[in-house]
């Protein structure tokens, strides 16, 4: 079994884009010249990502101010709302507030793929990054009249369409993160319309690759929901985690070990992961084990994170070294 490294999540921007994108909104310089900026960093960010052999690319999502402005800026129902704290950390985000029912743009995720993800082989090869259902729900300001779960149970259905158009388009891999579910696990009838959001995201997925990403809590306690989840792949944040909690596996998923913690630039000892990893390779048999960090790389700035990223390559060539270097 070949372990999948990949980002997880946003690389944090480059001083020299930080300083561009304030400089367009005080008018220092121009639409064309940040452009390009954002070009040679997204080219940067994906000659990394090869060098370091990720199986998946993702240029950095550069470009996307947070997780779900995505959506909130391009969907029906959503207005962008005030600065609100990301869970327990240091960064912000705008709280999308939520009027109507929601109601998909068809298109709009789309154009907003980083560019260098687009078409053919690069899209086949890219990480498709979304808010799961759960967490965009349990986040926004909800103003529309309908339930908490009645809204997870119909962003499964629009995440479904989106789905089903990103394959159309040659993409095969999706990650949709949900911290709030180790957070504030489900239960209950709040349980149970997360199942369903997921069953319909994996009827349009078909043979993609669906990955739930946790991070930023111990996902011990939410295991039984996670388990039940028709995805391929569950990952957890090991520096919240015990690696012991999996080893009697995860319902039969895949397992992501978010092997990165994004709230230190220290850099993990490679050996302490490697056995980790061994270990449940040995104990869990899951059918696929995916590396990469815990929380999105971008809580850090761009050195230590790209410095950080070389433990992704050194875990997975320890545990399973490429073809030329097996003994």
């Amino acid at each position: 079994m070949r372990l999948q490294t990949t980002l997880t999540g946003p690389f944090p921007r480059s001083e020299a884009l930080v300083a561009a994108t304030r400089d367009l909104d005080r008018g220092r310089t121009t639409p064309e010249a940040l452009e390009e900026i954002y070009v040679r960093t997204e080219r940067e960010i994906v000659d990394l990502e090869r060098r370091l052999g990720t199986d998946r690319r993702t240029a950095g999502y550069l470009r996307w101010a947070d997780l779900f402005r995505p959506i909130s800026e391009s969907w029906g129902g959503f207005t962008v709302g005030p600065i609100t704290r990301w869970f327990e950390t240091n960064t912000f985000y705008r709280q999308p507030i939520l009027h109507a029912p929601p109601d998909r743009v068809a298109g709009a995720i789309a154009q907003r793929i980083p560019p260098p993800l687009r078409g053919g082989e690069a899209a086949a090869s890219a990480l498709v990054h979304l808010p799961g259902p759960y967490t965009l729900a349990g986040c926004l300001d909800n103003r529309s009249g309908e339930t908490p779960e009645a809204l997870v149970h119909r962003f499964g259905r629009l995440l479904a369409e989106e789905v089903r158009e990103l394959r159309a388009a040659g993409y095969r891999t999706f990650e949709w993160d949900e911290p709030l579910l180790v957070t504030q696990p489900p239960a209950g009838p709040a349980a149970e319309s997360l199942v369903t959001a997921y069953r319909a995201i994996q009827e349009a997925a078909g043979d993609a690759t669906t990955i739930v990403w946790t991070y930023f809590g111990d996902a011990a306690p939410a295991l039984p929901v996670l388990g039940r989840l028709p995805v391929s792949v569950i990952g957890v944040d090991l520096s919240e985690t015990e690696p012991a909690s999996l080893e009697k596996g995860i319902g039969g998923r895949g397992i992501g070990l978010g092997v990165i913690d994004s709230r230190t630039t220290l850099n993990e000892e490679t050996g302490t992961l490697v056995a980790i990893v061994r270990r449940l390779q040995e104990r869990a048999h899951p059918p696929a084990i995916w590396l990469g960090p815990g929380p999105p790389l971008d809580l850090l700035p761009a050195e230590p994170a790209a410095r950080k990223l070389h433990v992704l390559a050194a875990v997975r060539d320890a545990v399973d070294p490429p073809p030329g270097r097996r003994p």
